[in-house]
């Protein structure tokens, strides 16, 4: 697809999204910040000695981490079939991509810090809630409720991570920093094809709003509780989960979906 000139935003809707939900894009967008990198940060970049209580309380978040990724990974690849059209099912085969890179990333993150199996220590280590809401998204996945998973994937779970990952980016490791700086550039774009395309679906059939704002009720309490247990685990205060929340809250707010 050729580089159209001027600003994005000033396409017409319809070329707006053969735009943005192109491999072209996608391309574009990843060469941008992955040029340089292995594994997700750059070779340069040195460990910073971690004490054994600040390592292993980062090993029990990336776990969590993968949990979440391996959700989207599972979540994004069932999606493809039932997605209504053509560009929806372009761009999630880009976000398969992304979650798989994600999730490879993170597990490759548990070995230099030292995990020999990381596999096994995320199914040891990660979050029974965060557990629960993925045995839950990939119900929906199954059950071929679009709308529902995509509130349930590109809103709530993408919401999620990316409000704790740039929480977490701001005091990590550098190395950690640069590999969650990596992954939050998916994060927005994953997080706006879920905004657009329910906005679509349920501005064609606003009756399905009560439906959807019941899936986020039920889903909510998951999201909480994996944010409580993440905060614990960074050893931040709890001030931080008032915020996070808050910025949780905002994002699938703009919906106009009470839970």
């Amino acid at each position: 697809m050729p580089q159209r000139p001027g600003d994005i935003h000033d396409l017409d809707p319809q070329d707006f999204l053969e735009e943005v939900h192109s491999f072209e894009f996608w391309f574009q967008a990843v060469e941008g910040y992955l040029s340089g990198t292995t594994w997700g940060h750059n070779p340069a970049t040195k460990e910073e000695e971690l004490s054994e209580g600040d390592r292993d309380q980062l090993i029990s978040v990336l776990c969590n981490y993968c949990v979440g990724e391996t959700a989207a990974l599972e979540a994004s690849s069932g999606l493809i079939a039932i997605a209504p059209n053509r560009l929806s099912k372009v761009f999630l085969s880009t976000q398969v991509a992304d979650e798989g890179r994600h999730l490879e990333v993170f597990l490759h993150r548990l070995r230099e810090l030292g995990v020999t199996d990381p596999e096994a220590e995320v199914e040891k280590r990660a979050s029974n809630s965060l557990k629960l809401f993925k045995k839950r998204l990939l119900e929906l996945v199954e059950s071929k409720d679009w709308e529902a998973a995509i509130l349930a994937q590109n809103v709530i779970l993408e919401s999620l991570e990316f409000a704790v990952f740039h929480n977490h980016s701001r005091d990590a490791d550098p190395v950690t920093a640069e590999v969650l700086k990596g992954i939050i550039k998916d994060e927005r774009r994953h997080i706006g094809f879920g905004e657009n395309e329910l906005g679509r679906c349920l501005s064609g059939a606003p009756h399905n709003k009560t439906r959807i704002a019941s899936i986020r009720k039920e889903l909510d309490h998951l999201v909480f509780d994996t944010l409580h247990q993440t905060i614990g685990h960074l050893g931040l205060p709890r001030s931080d989960e008032d915020t996070l929340g808050r910025l949780y809250l905002e994002s699938v707010d703009r919906l106009g979906i009470s839970g």
